[in-house]
């Protein structure tokens, strides 16, 4: 590193820039650099108000180390009250389907994490519609031994899991289209819109999954998806419609809400 390029340097730049944690981000870009080119390419990309996930090319969840690169959304943190929701409520040898699945962080923390710890005995297949969150998907979810699609929803799914689903989890946009602009920058500016416009209320996509997902679900297996506080009455409904029994499940910690749709055994 040069001397120009000092931490004290790099977290002045950084600061300057709106970054609120930036000792930590730093430290972070300093770990990751390999050379003194990297690091000032790194603290000027990130200043120039890209996501710190897309500058570091990964991102943590549920204590995964997850590939994220540049355009493809970025996992946060309070979806990870989903994987452990899910997670609870796995069956032994579970099929798992990950929709809408970005960089494929959900799918890949489920299996990785408690109870399977990566171990054989689950299946696992994600889709996105976005190309660059595929190749993104495949690079954290096929050394899993999961398998990813490019498609449309369930439209990429191979025929053979209908009915077979223990969780299906949803990661769809939800945020209305008149709030997308309301997004941080970092958000508005450099994740994919598909990944975050739901529509007029934000559940146009929503209401496509619950539509279909009781045929792609086991007896008894789970829709998992993740909603903002004042959608709740709107997405139950649209889960009942689909023939699923919804509950509810709030975190204070994540600030998350999860609705889950049960099949009917």
């Amino acid at each position: 590193m040069t001397a120009s390029l000092t931490r004290p340097v790099i977290v002045s730049r950084l600061r300057a820039a709106g970054c609120v944690f930036a000792e930590d981000e730093a430290r972070l870009i300093l770990a990751t650099a390999a050379t003194a080119d990297d690091v000032s390419a790194m603290v000027e990309r990130r200043a120039a108000g890209l996501p710190l996930e897309h500058v570091l090319g990964r991102a943590e969840f549920c204590g995964l180390r997850v590939a994220v690169d540049p355009g493809v959304f970025v996992p946060r943190r309070r979806t990870e009250f989903l994987v452990r929701h899910a997670a609870a409520l796995m069956p032994p040898r579970p099929v798992v389907v990950d929709l809408c699945c970005g960089s494929g962080a959900l799918g890949a923390a489920l299996v990785s994490g408690p109870p399977l710890h990566g171990r054989d005995g689950f299946t696992l297949h994600a889709a996105d519609v976005d190309p660059a969150a595929v190749r993104c998907a495949r690079r954290n979810v096929v050394p899993l031994g999961g398998h990813v699609h490019e498609g449309d929803l369930f439209g990429p799914l191979p025929d053979g899991l209908r009915g077979t689903v223990d969780v299906l989890l949803a990661n769809v946009p939800y945020v209305p289209a008149a709030e997308v602009e309301l997004l941080p920058a970092e958000a508005r500016l450099h994740e994919p819109r598909v990944a975050l416009d739901g529509g007029t209320d934000g559940l146009d996509v929503l209401r496509r999954v619950t539509a279909e997902a009781a045929a792609w679900l086991a007896p008894g297996g789970r829709l998992l998806f993740e909603t903002g506080d004042r959608q709740v009455p709107a997405a139950v409904a649209a889960v009942e419609r689909g023939g699923l029994t919804a509950t509810v499940t709030v975190s204070e910690e994540f600030h998350a809400t999860v609705v889950t749709g049960t099949k009917p055994v």
